[in-house]
């Protein structure tokens, strides 16, 4: 009996084998961005380190590849490398698995809800939505109606799309490895467990958009929701998101802020090579108040090529109250 098992194996083995040579090896391709800005600012408070760059840029270089076994699954890698020293040289590196069942992530990547979170469309090169407006003066606050837990090691599943709705959820077990512990022993951080519904779909020449995401970690809680319909050239949208006070503090810690209300509002409009737009968000906390808007341009000058601008202002009102706005110009290359 032994040996009929044996040989069941073996055959199984082989046959097994045979069907993972006949697949394509994974070959990796590169792609990625790099944004050149320049800008002026002008506000009330400057920082005490000096005033902001009026030259910033954003690069970034990706490795993807991946190969289909003969079952129909896909199977690959994404890693993400910074085009500027670092302190997380590379942000994201993850596997993933396609099939029927839906797509399977596991490495250092964002959450389901970050992933599937819609917020008020936007272009050019910075938006009141955490969208870099906040790299380009003294910000008490950054508004973000989608406050993730950023780039962890974690697990991720999103089902298929089924009638324009798809799931996700993700699982973290350390919320310190966003800051470079990547592995090994630590255990000082807190789980993290997050998770998205999305709607897409076309009714007769009416795109709509509907998301709904929230994320755990420690004590709290934060959740959100949003919206983008479009019709004709037009795209109008928003998003809302609050934040617990407790969210990412440990058992017994003592809360020191306020929960964080935070809302945008936006529409974009685009014909042939042009797109612009108009956004505002606004976010409170306690006795923080900060409120931002911008005009946004973008203009493909090429494949891969695009000019943008972007017109903002922004108001605070804390312990340092400052306002003001700024204008940034510059090229967006696509790789």
């Amino acid at each position: 009996m032994k040996k009929i098992l044996f040989a069941s194996s073996a055959i199984a083995a082989v046959a097994f084998a045979g069907q993972a040579s006949a697949s394509e090896p994974i070959q990796l391709s590169l792609g990625g961005y790099m944004e050149q800005w320049v800008g002026f600012v002008d506000e009330d408070t400057t920082a005490t380190s000096g005033r902001v760059n009026a030259f910033q840029s954003d690069t970034e270089v990706y490795f993807t590849g991946s190969t289909t076994l003969d079952n129909g699954i896909e199977i690959g890698a994404r890693i993400e490398l910074e085009g500027e020293t670092s302190g997380d040289q590379v942000d994201e590196q993850f596997l993933f698995v396609n099939g029927g069942f839906g797509r399977i992530e596991v490495g250092k990547n964002d959450s389901a809800a970050d992933a599937m979170g819609i917020t008020a469309p936007r272009v050019g090169p910075v938006g009141p939505n955490d969208g870099g407006i906040e790299d380009w003066y003294e910000e008490a606050a950054i508004i973000d109606t989608v406050p993730s837990s950023g780039d962890q090691n974690r697990a991720t599943y999103y089902t298929p799309s089924m009638g324009g709705f798809q799931a996700g959820v993700s699982f973290a077990d350390d919320s310190n490895t966003a800051t470079g512990t990547y592995n090994g022993i630590d255990g000082s951080g807190d789980n993290i467990v997050s998770a998205g519904l999305a709607f897409d779909h076309d009714f007769d020449g009416v795109s709509l958009g509907l998301s709904v995401e929230g994320e755990n970690q420690g004590e709290g809680n934060w959740y959100g929701a949003g919206v983008n319909v479009g019709f004709g050239n037009f795209t109008v949208g928003g998003s809302y998101g609050t934040k617990e006070d407790d969210y990412g503090l440990s058992n017994n810690a003592t809360p020191t802020g306020d929960d964080t209300d935070a809302f945008d509002l936006g529409v974009s409009y685009a014909m042939d090579a042009a797109s612009v737009s108009a956004t505002y968000a606004y976010q409170e906390q306690g006795s923080v108040e900060v409120q931002a808007a911008s005009l946004g341009m973008a203009y493909t000058l090429g494949a891969g090529v695009s000019w943008q601008s972007s017109l903002f202002w922004f108001d605070e009102e804390s312990t340092a109250d400052n306002d003001g706005y700024g204008l940034i110009t510059g090229l967006a290359l696509n790789f």
